[in-house]
């Protein structure tokens, strides 16, 4: 039996899978919230405590590098994560951790169809690289090649790479949070981290008065960045300020995931994963990000040639229960 586990900045879902039900169907499933933990083997008790499931192994997708079996989690105080000392701790024959986005990258090949929304219909080139660009909590990244017989995923932090302003309102905006942070990186400006960003931007230049309902629910609101989704994904809120923080949003998402796709020439289609991705969907069709995505000058044709798909199944929990249960 195996124990897997995707391990975010906001959340944790674990699930308790058989080698002969595969990765789409698990024997139990449940969601903590993961700051409320003061790790995850404190997560992992509680769960095992629940479901009354013996396990003899686990696999966790996380928020952050992996490297030599330690993962330093990216928006999580907990301590340092490390396979041997996880697979002590909770009596298991084996521990593997990877990067969450090499889960959900893997995910993304065991999805069936009913689980992604597709934003742009071209044909995929049979074996060709995969991009996938997941704003969440924060901003991650990962691509696909074709070996042998499969897809494997890799690794990325091109989140952390230098935002590029496209135009005179984002080099404004770069100049803020230059101020503010010092290095920019994509993550600031486009994730769950980046959005209260967006919109303490256009507040401070005097785009548009927010709101009054809206005003005070922003200020007593837990999480902002729910608050500023939820208001401008709503017409009937009358926050000019959310509603153009999102749009924002989908233009600089559309410009970097068409980096991404151009860097590892994505020909077999860009996926957007993620939390947020869902939650604006109309907005993706609609508004500017397949504009942004496609503006790349003497390459645009090449990206345009490129599927996209949002996900909208749980594609890095499939993704760390595949990657567990090839282990064996």
């Amino acid at each position: 039996m195996l124990l897997a586990g995707d391990v975010g900045g906001t959340k944790t879902v674990l699930g308790i899978y058989a080698e002969d039900r595969g990765p789409q169907r698990p024997l139990a499933i449940k969601t903590y919230p993961s700051a409320k933990y003061p790790s995850l083997d404190a997560i992992v008790r509680e769960f095992l405590a629940t479901v009354h499931v013996r396990v003899d192994r686990a696999c966790f997708d996380v928020a952050g590098p992996v490297t030599a079996g330690r993962a330093e989690l990216t928006n999580l105080p907990w301590t340092p994560l490390s396979e041997p000392a996880l697979a002590g701790v909770l009596e298991l024959r084996r521990v593997r951790l990877l990067n969450d986005l090499q889960a959900i990258a893997l995910g993304i090949t065991e999805l069936p169809p009913r689980d992604l929304r597709t934003l742009h219909r071209r044909k995929p080139s049979p074996g060709g690289a995969i991009a996938v660009v997941a704003p969440g909590t924060g901003l991650g990244e990962a691509f696909l090649t074709w070996e042998a017989d499969r897809y494997v995923p890799h690794p990325s932090e091109g989140g952390h790479c230098d935002f590029a302003p496209a135009d005179e309102r984002e080099a404004d905006l770069l100049r803020h949070l230059r101020r503010r942070y010092g290095h920019v990186s994509w993550e600031l400006v486009c994730s769950g981290l980046g959005i209260p960003n967006l919109y303490d931007f256009l507040a401070g230049t005097g785009f548009a008065r927010e709101a009054e309902p809206v005003a005070g629910r922003l200020a007593t609101a837990p999480d902002r960045t729910r608050a500023i989704v939820e208001a401008g994904m709503d017409p009937g809120s009358g926050s000019a300020l959310c509603a153009e923080t999102l749009r924002m949003f989908a233009g600089i998402l559309g410009a970097e995931a068409g980096n991404l796709a151009l860097t590892v020439l994505a020909r077999g289609g860009i996926y957007l994963a993620g939390g947020i991705p869902p939650a604006i969907l109309p907005l993706l069709r609609n508004g500017p990000f397949l504009p942004r995505l496609h503006a790349k000058g003497r390459l645009t044709q090449v990206v345009a040639a490129m599927p996209v798909h949002v996900v909208t199944g749980h594609a890095a929990l499939v993704g760390a229960a595949t990657a567990g249960l090839r282990d064996g």
